[in-house]
């Protein structure tokens, strides 16, 4: 497949340090794995995000820079990761950026797609009607964790980066739902938590490569958070990895919620 050989070829020149490979290793290697996995899918159902749904997939690229954006917002203030390593001139810097930024929801959402198409994670439930206080409740609880990072100083926020994780979901997923748009509470209720444990696993499947590719290229991203910095994982702490899982539901609540043309799934 043209994916795997894409990521077979930057290993090589990584090890070679023949440029620019090192330096934009993270987006080569991540446009590989989305091809894979697309190929991959489309051989499963016969049709994929690339093949069949392209103006979804222009769409989904320059929304996943927006919407990382926002996270680099929160890290303003958060100050929990930094990058190192970069290019000098400040074009070809932003064009790395854009790129890294733009695979990040296509590789959630195409991993998750994968996890659906073999029927993985596939839990069954009784259905059940969620109340519309009980939505409102958990959207205003998301909302206070999306807010007190913000509002409190730095010295007491640096700590509070898995509520900007967490927040996202519990906010957005019960507005989606509440609109009628693609939703985990909705698969619930109609008797499936497959979506669910999907999501979770494509974001710990994304969180590893993420870890794993970007501890080998030049160009990359290194930690500051104030916990776990004795044991870890590539460049993450061990407990950090936790954090792609919530971080995956949020993704594709953010998709969902901006993906104007789309209603209940």
């Amino acid at each position: 497949m043209i994916g795997l050989g894409v990521i077979l070829v930057a290993e090589i020149l990584l090890l070679l340090k023949v440029e620019p490979v090192p330096t934009f290793f993270t987006p080569i290697a991540w446009t590989g794995y989305i091809l894979a996995v697309d190929s991959l899918v489309f051989k499963v159902q016969g049709q994929s995000l690339i093949r069949n749904r392209s103006k979804e997939l222009w769409f989904m690229l320059p929304l996943s820079v927006f919407v990382w954006l926002c996270f680099e917002g929160y890290n303003l203030h958060l100050k929990n990761w930094h990058y190192v390593n970069l290019p000098a001139n400040p074009w070809i810097r932003w064009l790395g950026f854009c790129w890294s930024f733009a695979t990040i929801l296509p590789a959630i959402l195409e991993t998750t797609e994968i996890y659906s198409s073999l029927g993985l994670f596939e839990v069954p439930i009784k259905g059940f009607t969620v109340r519309k206080g009980h939505l409102f409740l958990c959207g205003g609880f998301g909302f206070l964790l999306l807010l007190f990072p913000l509002i409190l100083s730095h010295r007491y926020a640096k700590y509070l980066v898995a509520a900007v994780w967490v927040g996202f979901p519990l906010f957005l997923d019960p507005l989606n739902h509440s609109l009628g748009k693609p939703s985990v509470i909705g698969k619930a209720e109609k008797g499936s938590l497959g979506l669910f444990f999907q999501l979770l696993a494509a974001g710990l499947t994304c969180g590893l490569f993420w870890e794993f590719w970007n501890f080998w290229a030049r160009s990359k991203w290194v930690y500051d958070v104030p916990f776990g910095q004795g044991i870890k994982l590539f460049e993450m702490p061990l407990i950090g990895l936790l954090g792609f899982l919530p971080f995956a539901l949020g993704e594709y609540d953010i998709y969902y919620l901006l993906a104007f043309w789309r209603r209940r799934g």
